[in-house]
């Protein structure tokens, strides 16, 4: 018998040993699921979409469902991105498994190969004749004890030799899938990145005819007028609820006072009044506080925030720490993020290509919510700042550029 020999052995000990179930599968399961509701809600605006292009006057409504669409094409390839990012990280610890699995395998297999080796060499009669080379009966029993248990430390070791063998052939399965996800979420990925190219392409067409048709760009300016009801709706919404929410909390500290005072007056955010920091880094101001001519209509309206022309994609950044009270979509708005601050200050940005943000989660001053998109008007951040009720100049609050 021959080292040869002994690898032939350990072949025919880990013969038949299977993978059990991988625990990467349960969560590959998930993901997928999670995956699927996304694709599904784009499947149903691509059906509302192929219903609105038969209509001549459904345009708007179109423009709306690009965006919807959009969004979610958005959320989806950004998933698929953090998913690509995630397993390959799982395939690099993968990979550095399988190669510390081998070495010891290696290892435990020279070693055993050595071990056969010697006793193919020696034989059965070498064992015999140290027991009847005993000068006693107690040097006899010693032996034979010795021979015992270095007979039975072999048998260990064949089943660690196993037992590694298995353990490889389970991560290498692993490894296998792992390898198989990542080629079909690539591929996945720079599918649905042509799709959104070429909606974006689409988009840019429509919003063209738009631009040029005073009857769709009067509609929109009254879908917008309805919109910004509709936003002062939801804010007057959530004045209540902290109102109540603050009434509940005096209830509360009558019994326990509160070990953390409220923010007072002419502090937190109201003192940052002319130092808060802009919402995009870049950009100018097309449109103020205030009235405004529409200069295609020539018609009159108010704006209730400010409008800064921005190349789409620009990070949107929260203007001081806050809570995100609520995230929303309006037609001609879009995107919304509204952002609760101290002392009932909030702050609004819409026409947001990307969410970053989710409701009830705090963010920090300059932290990135968002992606700036563009309107029917052109790309831009639309930016707003409520006291309570009552509408804020947003250019006396930021700073001087």
């Amino acid at each position: 018998m021959t080292a040869h020999l002994a690898y032939c052995l350990l072949a025919l000990l880990v013969c038949g040993a299977g993978a059990s179930p991988l625990p990467d599968q349960q969560e590959l399961k998930k993901r997928q699921e999670e995956l699927q509701t996304l694709r599904d809600q784009i499947r149903e605006h691509e059906e509302r979409i192929t219903e609105q292009q038969l209509s001549e006057t459904a345009t708007l409504d179109l423009l709306d469902s690009y965006d919807k669409k959009g969004t979610l094409l958005r959320k989806l390839v950004r998933r698929l991105h953090r998913d690509e990012d995630e397993l390959q990280r799982k395939i690099d610890v993968t990979q550095k498994t399988l190669v510390e699995l081998r070495s010891q395998l290696d290892y435990l297999k020279q070693q055993y190969a050595q071990y056969v080796s010697s006793v193919y060499k020696a034989g059965a009669l070498h064992d015999f004749e140290l027991l009847l080379a005993a000068r006693s009966i107690n040097q006899f029993y010693i032996r034979n004890e010795y021979l015992r248990r270095f007979s039975a430390q072999r048998k260990s070791d064949v089943d660690r030799i196993t037992g590694k063998a298995r353990e490889i052939e389970e991560v290498n399965a692993r490894a296998q899938q792992q390898l198989t996800e990542q080629r079909r979420l690539i591929a996945e990925k720079g599918a649905e990145e042509d799709r959104l190219a070429s909606l974006a392409d689409e988009r840019r067409e429509l919003l063209g005819r738009i631009r040029s048709d005073k009857r769709q760009l009067q509609r929109e300016m009254e879908r917008k007028m309805k919109a910004a009801k509709e936003l002062e709706d939801v804010m007057a919404r959530l004045i209540e609820t902290e109102r109540l929410r603050k009434e509940r909390q005096a209830e509360e500290n009558k019994r326990e006072p509160s070990i953390q005072p409220p923010v007072a007056p002419g502090a937190g955010f109201e003192a940052k009044r002319g130092h808060l920091p802009w919402p995009v880094s870049e950009g100018a101001v097309v449109a103020h506080f205030g009235t405004q001519r529409h200069p295609t209509l020539r018609t009159v309206t108010q704006n209730i925030g400010i409008d800064i022309a921005v190349k789409t994609g620009t990070p949107v950044l929260a203007v001081a720490g806050a809570e995100v009270s609520r995230i929303l979509w309006l037609p001609s708005y879009g995107n919304i993020v509204l952002l609760s601050h101290d002392n009932g200050y909030r702050t609004i940005y819409t026409h947001l290509s990307e969410i970053y943000v989710a409701e009830g989660q705090t963010v920090a001053e300059e932290e990135a919510i968002g992606e700036s998109g563009e309107s029917v008007d052109g790309p831009r951040l639309h930016f707003e700042v409520w006291k309570e009720k009552e509408k804020q100049d947003p250019e006396a609050w930021l700073r001087r550029k």
